[in-house]
C-alpha cells in the first residue's frame, strides 16, 4: 500500500474557488482502480492551506493515476489559484495493523 499525505498552500482568499474547482479530479481519483482513500480538505486552523491523504493500493495504481488526466488537470487547476508551496510525500507501507487491540488498548507496536 502506498500513503500520500502532505499540504499545499493557496491564496487563502482563493482557497474555496480551488477547492471546488479541483473537486472534478478529485472524484476522479476516487474512482481509479487502485484507489483506497482519496480526500482533500481545509486545514481548519491554517488559511489557504489543504491537506492531502491518499491511498493507493500498490505502486502500478499510483502510476496509473500520476499518468492519467485526472492528476495532470488538477496540477493545471491549482496553478491557476496561486499555490504557494507544496510540502507532499509518499509512503510504501510494509506492515499494518489496528491502533486498538481486542480490548480497546490503543497500542503503538503492530500485532
Amino acid at each position: 500500500m502506498i500513503i500520500i499525505a502532505g499540504v499545499i498552500r493557496l491564496d487563502p482568499s482563493r482557497i474555496e474557488e480551488a477547492l471546488k474547482a479541483a473537486w472534478p479530479h478529485v472524484q476522479g481519483g476516487q474512482s481509479q482502480s487502485g484507489c483506497l482513500d482519496y480526500d482533500w480538505s481545509f486545514h481548519p486552523q491554517e488559511a489557504g492551506c489543504i491537506h492531502v491523504f491518499e491511498r493507493w493500493k500498490n505502486e502500478e495504481a499510483l502510476e496509473a493515476h500520476l499518468a492519467g488526466p485526472h492528476y495532470k488537470n488538477m496540477l493545471a487547476t491549482l496553478g491557476r489559484f496561486g499555490v504557494t508551496a507544496a510540502e507532499v510525500s509518499k509512503y510504501r507501507i510494509d506492515a499494518q495493523s489496528p491502533v486498538y487491540d481486542s480490548s480497546g488498548k490503543p497500542r503503538a507496536d503492530f500485532f
